[in-house]
């Protein structure tokens, strides 16, 4: 037979996790904040795209400049030329050298003229700039950035030793990039006229991009490392107030579990109003119901032991004298003690497994329509039958079919009116009636059991739901009930969402009214 509560071994579908399930919630936070922002350093990398855009516009109009050279040379006086082409340098901050038709250079912008640009050495540049090229570096091999060659001067200027002008025709200007010593770019750009015989070639050393790349790379960069802090400080942000409380929750649940439910208090936290703080109460609220269901199994642990013991220590004193007494009759009276304590232990084994059960049960119970009206008047006809009343009488008002409707378990509502019914008639006198009627009231179906009996003190209606408390009348004889009856049917009325208060006659008469409301079928279905 299966257990009524098992662990669910296997997690619904939609609580599976996949390739994170080892991750702890904090790291599930960071990573989640730190991908968002990975996206936005992916930026640095993109601004290889932009260096790429930035040095073919510089090339196409190095290529311009080189053709226009070339075309306007020839309307230039001889004499004048080497003035025009060192002010066209100046002004494009580059160097143009001009080559005749046998390749030999004819015209330099940089001879006997201060240069445009000078190389500089690496070696001897300040740290923070030898620091900025090693980052260089190392983000062109994280962008898989094209190996440009380095640049040289050839050691004869020619025409012949410039790779771009032996690939230029006179259709198509030529170009090329290059590395200088620094790792700055130098663009060069060629340009052919084969029917003037001249051959322009111009070379600037762009730095400017560099320092545009780095530039842009740093405001990316200290954006990112600024949201980088934002982001880790919202993850711990997020891990103090989610992980924290559910760390605690979590060390409660487990000393719950280990059996020290008595010494655990389970955070409230009253103050939060999201679903951290409604789980905090409700396992709080479930640690505290636990509590209490410890302490009521432990007490009725202890009423059951207590209440058997006195019917055994009756039984063991019984068949103790009976084997030493020879008197036939002293020991069939003693046998007859001995059936008796034997028929009472059976008795408060049955009402004890009764309570013990009934609040389980009525768990798993499925509730249907049950007409009250019905159940008692088929009740008291079956008592009548059996003669369970002897000589107290029982008058039921009987409302219209229907009208008394709830939604119950019908084994379980006959034992709770059994039971208060059997309690009426025990309390009351020899030709007394017990009245019971059953009426609608709002959303609800009141029953109230009047007896003619004793009457409960005020300060004993709650005490008489207690397991085991039993004060009968004193013509009953000892050992008759259990105690358990009134528990017994508390339990089920409260099963069924209802209630029970014990009340003073509404007449006036003297006695006890048991009344018992329960939700009607039409207000237990919404």
């Amino acid at each position: 037979m299966e257990p009524d509560i098992a662990s669910q071994t296997a997690e619904p579908a939609d609580l599976q996790l996949g390739w994170s399930r080892g991750l702890s919630l904090t790291a599930r936070i960071l990573a989640v904040n730190l991908f968002v922002l990975a996206l936005l350093g992916a930026g640095l990398f993109f601004l290889d795209s932009y260096r790429v855009r930035l040095i073919a516009e510089r090339e196409n109009a190095a290529r311009v400049q080189a053709s226009f050279l070339v075309s306007s040379l020839p309307l230039i006086a001889t004499e004048k030329r080497d003035d025009y082409i060192a002010k066209f340098g100046q002004l494009n901050q580059s160097r143009i050298r001009v080559y005749d038709q046998d390749g030999a250079k004819i015209l330099d912008s940089f001879a006997g003229r201060e240069p445009t640009y000078v190389f500089r050495d690496p070696e001897s540049e300040p740290w923070p700039k030898i620091a900025a090229r090693w980052i260089d570096v190392l983000f062109d091999f994280l962008v898989g950035a094209a190996k440009l060659e380095r640049f040289a001067e050839p050691a004869e200027d020619v025409a012949s030793a410039w790779p771009e002008i032996r690939v230029a025709t006179p259709s198509k200007a030529a170009s090329m990039v290059r590395f200088a010593p620094d790792l700055t770019h130098i663009i060069s750009a060629t340009s052919t006229a084969r029917d003037q015989g001249l051959t322009v070639l111009t070379t600037a050393n762009e730095r400017d991009i560099r320092l545009f790349v780095r530039a842009e790379r740093f405001n990316v960069g200290m954006f990112f490392l600024f949201a980088l802090g934002i982001g880790v400080l919202l993850s711990i942000f997020l891990a103090r107030t989610i992980v924290r409380p559910l760390r605690h929750l979590a060390r409660a649940a487990v000393k719950v579990r280990l059996g020290r439910a008595q010494e655990v208090t389970v955070p409230r936290l009253p103050s939060r109003r999201d679903e951290i703080g409604m789980l905090a109460r409700a396992l709080s609220d479930m640690s505290i119901a636990l509590r209490q269901r410890i302490d009521a199994t432990e007490a009725f642990a202890a009423d059951v032991a207590h209440e058997i013991k006195n019917p055994l220590a009756s039984l063991r004193s019984a068949l103790d004298g009976a084997e030493r007494i020879e008197d036939p009759k002293l020991r069939k009276q003693l046998m007859d003690v001995a059936k008796a304590d034997v028929q009472r232990m059976d008795r408060l084994i049955s009402d004890i497994s009764d309570a013990s059960r009934v609040d389980s049960q009525l768990a798993k119970a499925k509730f249907e329509p049950i007409d009250l009206g019905d159940m008692i008047e088929q009740l008291l006809q079956a008592r009548e039958d059996r003669g369970s009343d002897k000589d107290v009488n029982i008058a039921f008002a009987r409302p219209r079919r229907k009208i008394a409707t709830v939604m119950g378990e019908d084994v379980r509502l006959e034992r709770m009116l059994t039971n208060l019914i059997d309690n009426a008639v025990s309390f009351s006198p020899p030709g007394a009636v017990v009245e019971i009627s059953a009426t609608l009231a709002d959303e609800d179906v009141i029953i109230r059991i009047s007896d003619e009996g004793p009457g409960v003190p005020p300060q004993d209606r709650e005490a008489i739901f207690r397991r085991f408390h039993s004060e009968r009348p004193a013509t009953e004889n000892f050992g008759k009930h259990s105690g358990l009856g009134l528990a017994i049917a508390r339990t089920i009325i409260e099963g069924h969402h209802g209630r029970i208060v014990v009340r003073d006659r509404v007449d006036g008469k003297g006695g006890a009214c048991f009344e018992i409301a329960l939700p009607c079928a039409a207000a237990a279905t919404r």
